[in-house]
């Protein structure tokens, strides 16, 4: 498969991912693989956190950058392999309305053989809606679609839009800004990113940063409040003191 946009690419563990043209960057690393890099770096972390910490009956999920929507159907897949009784909603901007259509004739891993009916209809309609699993997937620029979701909404926010080299705009204090409105007490923010200036972007949000080594890889998780569960505390104002040029990433 390729078109003057995407390529495809077999990644470390079987599942296929892409390679974007637009933006000289894949949508997740190879040498980790695209299910494995989901699961290990936003699906497994969230919910380890919320289901240890209390009774979760429904989460609601904000998926920034939906892309090949491996994030959105690893969730679902987490949660039916393992049988967790969770409603899940998960909310999810994208750009390229183009790449979401195609995905009913994308090379899925088996591991999503069983939700093919949802994805066929995301392809199709941008939306999916049974009694245990709500999504919506928002073709349009991801800054304007946060500014319309409820306050005070989500349990789990996916941060996971390409790096802050060629998608800046989704890496700014001012973005974490909106994006902290949209936590909960006790959201959780997953993040690949583990650079100093994207972590003071989240820390001058107010967020409490932390570090995480699920695999091989560090991650970054965010927080309302400060936690113990999980990660390590990551003291940006003690990294600000050691380091005077370090600083946050702003909107131009």
């Amino acid at each position: 498969m390729q078109d003057n946009i995407n390529s495809l690419v077999s990644t470390k563990d079987g599942s296929n991912t892409l390679f974007s043209q637009r933006y000289n960057q894949h949508y997740h690393n190879p040498d980790d693989g695209a299910i494995d890099e989901s699961l290990s770096k936003h699906i497994i972390p969230t919910f380890t956190f919320h289901l240890n910490n209390q009774d979760i009956k429904e989460l609601n999920i904000l998926d920034i950058c939906f892309g090949i929507g491996y994030n959105t159907f690893s969730t679902i897949y987490y949660v039916l392999k393992n049988n967790l009784k969770i409603k899940l909603n998960i909310y999810s901007p994208e750009l390229d309305g183009a790449l979401v259509k195609s995905l009913d004739t994308f090379l899925f891993p088996k591991e999503f053989d069983d939700i093919k009916h949802i994805i066929n209809s995301i392809s199709k309609t941008c939306k999916y809606e049974d009694e245990n699993i709500k999504i919506e997937v928002f073709i349009g620029d991801a800054r304007d679609y946060i500014k319309s979701l409820p306050k005070d909404f989500f349990h789990i926010v996916y941060q996971d839009a390409f790096s802050s080299e060629v998608n800046f705009e989704l890496w700014t204090k001012e973005y974490f800004d909106d994006i902290y409105k949209l936590c909960k007490d006790d959201c959780i923010v997953s993040s690949y990113a583990v650079a100093t200036p994207i972590r003071l972007s989240q820390a001058e949000a107010l967020f409490c940063v932390y570090e995480h080594r699920p695999v091989k890889r560090k991650i970054t998780l965010a927080f309302k409040q400060k936690q113990e569960f999980i990660g390590k505390f990551v003291d940006m104002e003690l990294k600000k003191q050691r380091n005077k040029e370090a600083v946050a990433l702003y909107d131009k």
